[in-house]
């Protein structure tokens, strides 16, 4: 991990923290409140669209599958403004879908449109002029999407690689991270969705933290320390979202075992040559610490109930 990338998670973390007003939805300490245009915010924070992932047989392709759905969720994979204030791949296409209430100044007209050549965002792309389209869906019918996916062609590999490096500004990503995003990508389809929405739970978030680090220290044992910051540090993002929805009064032994557990993978992150101990450190601790704030959930902002007091307040 980079020292640009170092910096710009400050600045995601110091954004995070001077929104910690309560009465209106953009002043709740949440990133995804700041780019949403919605009749119904606290629905909006609550749900989300449904993953319409399937599963590949081939064991080594579900890995990278893995790998891309974490760095899919990571702020620090974009680069620029993009990192600055902690836009995502996700933020677009939530859960791999797509976003019809978000909204960002300077790249979107209508809700649910963006600008992809926009100056704001990209110094190689940006064209001067405004021209925001409906953000799509990824699981969409694949002869609707522009982009290839047949996975005998690098029409898509190429697509993501250019939307990181030259759309947003990005640094190069490792090559075990862009072909997770491909093959994460590639395993979303209209045929696996089940449903049209969900509740946003803790459990599931939890669980991807789980996923980033155990990635992490296999990508660590198998040399490719490069794959392994990146997923350490997505799973620390991760860690400063859920913060985020703890951010109440009543809730600072949620919060101190939120840091607790982010110290844990800094140092893994930060190491020179981290030490199976250290990731044996971090699964011994994981699961008491799972239970306590699964257990806190209830009074945190992932409840559709104690967002809407907060809005009356």
């Amino acid at each position: 991990m980079g020292r640009s990338q170092g910096r710009a998670r400050a600045l995601i973390v110091g954004a995070a923290t001077l929104l910690c007003g309560a009465a209106a939805p953009t002043e709740i300490p949440l990133r995804e409140a700041r780019w949403l245009l919605s009749p119904d915010v606290a629905a909006d924070l609550t749900r989300e669209p449904v993953e319409c992932r399937s599963h590949y047989a081939d064991a080594a392709l579900e890995r990278s599958a893995d790998i891309g759905r974490v760095a899919f969720g990571a702020p620090l994979l974009l680069g620029g403004q993009a990192a600055r204030v902690g836009l995502s791949c996700s933020s677009c296409h939530r859960n791999g879908r797509t976003n019809p209430h978000f909204h960002f100044p300077g790249i979107s007209a209508d809700a649910g449109t963006a600008d992809v050549t926009a100056s704001v965002m990209s110094s190689h792309r940006g064209d001067g002029i405004f021209n925001p389209k409906t953000i799509p869906d990824l699981a969409a019918d694949p002869a609707r999407l522009k982009v290839s996916r047949d996975p005998q062609k690098a029409d898509l590999r190429k697509f993501v690689q250019g939307l990181i490096t030259q759309e947003f500004d990005g640094p190069e990503p490792p090559p075990a991270i862009l072909d997770g995003l491909v093959a994460y990508v590639r395993s979303l389809s209209p045929e696996s969705c089940r449903g049209q929405s969900e509740a946003v739970r803790l459990g599931p978030i939890l669980d991807q933290v789980d996923m980033a680090v155990r990635l992490g220290e296999q990508s660590y044992a198998a040399g490719d320390r490069a794959t392994a910051r990146v997923l350490i540090a997505a799973a620390r993002s991760t860690l400063g979202k859920v913060d985020e929805r703890f951010q109440l009064p009543g809730n600072s032994s949620s919060r101190t075992l939120l840091r607790e557990a982010d110290a844990d993978l800094k140092a893994i992150e930060f190491a020179e040559n981290p030490r199976p101990a250290d990731f044996a450190n971090w699964r011994r601790k994981w699961p008491a610490r799972q239970h306590r704030l699964l257990a806190a959930e209830p009074q945190s902002f992932y409840s559709e109930a104690v967002l809407r007091r907060t809005f009356k307040d």
